[in-house]
């Protein structure tokens, strides 16, 4: 048989995330934005520390960071029963995979 004399052709672009995978990545840069807000914070508080601020100051800029760090888990756990619930062929799999969900929940929250 000769060889094949057809030209390769050019990749095609990545097709677009649809249903579960386009909520999956405005999730991902959601939570990836909070956490570099947060990096923000807590570099504002180093330099609070090091500046000699009174301790209540750096306390409340404390609890707002821990409060920011929060909603980032919760919005990163809210992907994660959305994405189970979107992807389970069966009402059992959905079930068993919210349940995964929340002993994570439970565990770290």
């Amino acid at each position: 048989m000769p060889a094949s004399t057809a030209k390769p052709k050019p990749d095609a672009p990545a097709a677009a995330p649809t249903g579960a995978g386009v909520y999956r990545a405005e999730h991902q840069r959601d939570v990836v934005n909070r956490l570099k807000r947060i990096e923000g914070q807590v570099r504002g508080l180093i330099d609070m520390v090091e500046s000699g601020r009174p301790c209540e100051d750096v306390a409340q800029q404390m609890s707002a960071a821990r409060k920011a760090m929060d909603k980032a888990f919760y919005r990163m756990m809210a992907c994660s029963v959305m994405e189970a619930v979107s992807v389970s062929q069966s009402e059992e799999e959905t079930v068993r995979e919210v349940e995964r969900s929340t002993k994570i929940l439970e565990k770290y929250a």
